[in-house]
């Protein structure tokens, strides 16, 4: 049985928005980065390497976030330690002084689009007086909170947390406990709500929260089993939480 929420903690990809699986080297990337570089890099191997990198970078990730305490890597070295080391000096320069507006555009999905019935499930929050919050990993948060609120979704939340501005990537439970202060609200009356277990039901589980709640994406069932780690509950999407809400809601 789970216990009433006083407030939501929520990840951006796979439980407030998803999109299809975006090509490493996006084409409009490679072509701003080869501006950027005067041409000192031929586009070829600008794509590739950024091919590359979001490999090599999906490797670390996934490695850090064996560790006891993850924390995000600035957008400078992202892109120095993982797309441009073989470049010649004043090229990765002139990277280094665009790392945050070029970690904007390699975020930045055209194809986001809000789950099925987050709007929903948000609004029904709202109104019972449950505050909320988003908690996510990502290289740059900027982009998530434009789109949250070029979907008109930003002024639901009381507070966003994204690991390239606070520091902490779940499972690191700092993340969820920022997120958890910044709200008000004792994070053992926050129900946790994301699309993995590796990182958010263990994040939930090390902060302390009320319920680690599974929302299924694709990434959910690419993702390998955790031994003795499961979700308080299982859903959907976005009208699996607003069922939840009401079956737990306040007396």
């Amino acid at each position: 049985m789970l216990r009433t929420p006083r407030a939501l903690l929520l990840d951006f990809g796979g439980v407030l928005a998803d999109a299809p699986p975006q090509p490493p080297a996006p084409p409009g990337l490679v072509r701003r980065l080869a501006e950027l570089v005067d041409g000192a890099v031929p586009e070829e191997q600008i794509a590739r390497d950024l091919g590359e990198g979001a490999r090599a970078y999906a490797l670390w990730r996934d490695e850090v976030g064996r560790t006891d305490d993850p924390v995000e890597l600035p957008h400078g070295q992202v892109w120095a330690d993982f797309v441009t080391r073989s470049w010649p000096q004043e090229a990765r320069a002139a990277v280094q002084r665009e790392a945050t507006p070029l970690a904007y555009a390699w975020t930045w999905r055209q194809e986001w689009a809000v789950r099925p019935g987050i709007p929903e499930a948000l609004r029904h929050a709202a109104d019972a007086g449950l505050p909320m919050a988003v908690v996510s990993n990502t290289l740059c948060g900027a982009a998530h909170r434009d789109f949250l609120a070029a979907a008109g979704l930003s002024g639901l939340f009381g507070a966003e947390f994204y690991s390239d501005e606070a520091g902490p990537r779940k499972p690191n439970p700092e993340l969820a406990l920022l997120a958890a202060r910044a709200i008000a609200v004792p994070i053992r009356d926050c129900w946790f709500v994301g699309d993995t277990v590796n990182r958010d039901v263990v994040c939930a589980r090390r902060a302390g929260t009320a319920a680690a709640v599974l929302m299924r994406s694709p990434r959910t069932d690419r993702e390998a089993a955790l031994p003795g780690v499961e979700p308080d509950a299982r859903i959907e999407d976005g009208h699996g939480l607003l069922a939840l809400l009401r079956e737990h809601a306040r007396p």
